[in-house]
């Protein structure tokens, strides 16, 4: 009761704010590409986490990493629903990579071209290799960067086998990979499948189980590899395991 209370009255508020952040930031977007930096990079990922907060999810970073974590790294996730598009960079200081489509949302895909995100074309052998090429650029200039090596929104089950780009990456360039299990309790609406944005950020925004867990793990450094493939296959093998424990089991 107390919280149904608290929304009615504080979800208003939050959502004023995220329009007119988004106005602020889609305007500052028309400035040319040599005045964007660190300062909009922060400010679209604080948009980010006011928008999390107005979809009145309960998200919860948990670290389950028993060292500290790297301050230059790639961060992956499993990718299940549309939320992590936010919930990430809401608390993690990354540069996406994103299928091309995204830049045409409809004032999203202006704030996140200037933002710094990466695009792909995933039929697209030349755009992948381009991408590819942006992100180890990107990693060598010091950015964390964030990949779902899945290829895409894949179900809230862990997908047959990981692609092999982040490890490419991460071998290259010798930046350790953290992992970060994304575990979504009411994962039958939060899961994206065919639905627009707008809908799924909707059932999302009227579900009756709030509750998301993004579970940080050690980092995993390429020192102990020596071909992307292997790479890849420990950490799906790692995922599976997560799998079991926060879907299948209990934490």
């Amino acid at each position: 009761m107390l919280k149904t209370i608290k929304n009615i009255f504080l979800l208003p508020l939050i959502w004023l704010f995220v329009v007119l952040m988004s106005i602020i930031l889609y305007i500052l977007s028309h400035l040319p590409r040599a005045f964007s930096g660190r300062y909009y990079h922060f400010l679209s990922r604080f948009w980010c986490k006011v928008f999390v907060r107005g979809l009145d999810v309960d998200l919860k970073l948990i670290h389950k990493n028993q060292q500290p974590l790297p301050k230059h790294y790639i961060l992956i996730a499993n990718h299940p629903s549309a939320l992590e598009d936010f919930g990430i960079p809401s608390l993690f200081d990354v540069y996406p990579l994103a299928k091309a489509e995204v830049r045409d949302w409809i004032v999203l895909g202006r704030i996140s071209d200037y933002a710094g995100t990466i695009y792909v074309e995933r039929g697209s052998s030349r755009s992948r290799h381009a991408a590819l090429q942006s992100l180890v650029d990107a990693v060598k200039t010091g950015k964390n960067i964030v990949i779902f090596p899945e290829g895409g929104c894949k179900g809230s089950r862990i997908h047959t086998e990981f692609k092999t780009g982040a490890f490419d990456i991460s071998l290259q360039t010798g930046v350790p990979i953290v992992p970060v299990f994304l575990h979504y309790f009411d994962h039958d609406t939060f899961e994206w499948t065919d639905e627009s944005l707008v809908l799924k950020l909707w059932q999302i925004f009227k579900t009756n189980n709030n509750r998301v867990n993004y579970y940080v793990h050690d980092a995993i450094s390429p020192d102990n590899f020596s071909d992307k493939e292997s790479y890849a296959k420990y950490a799906h093998s790692a995922y599976l395991q997560w799998q079991d424990k926060y879907l299948d089991g209990a934490d």
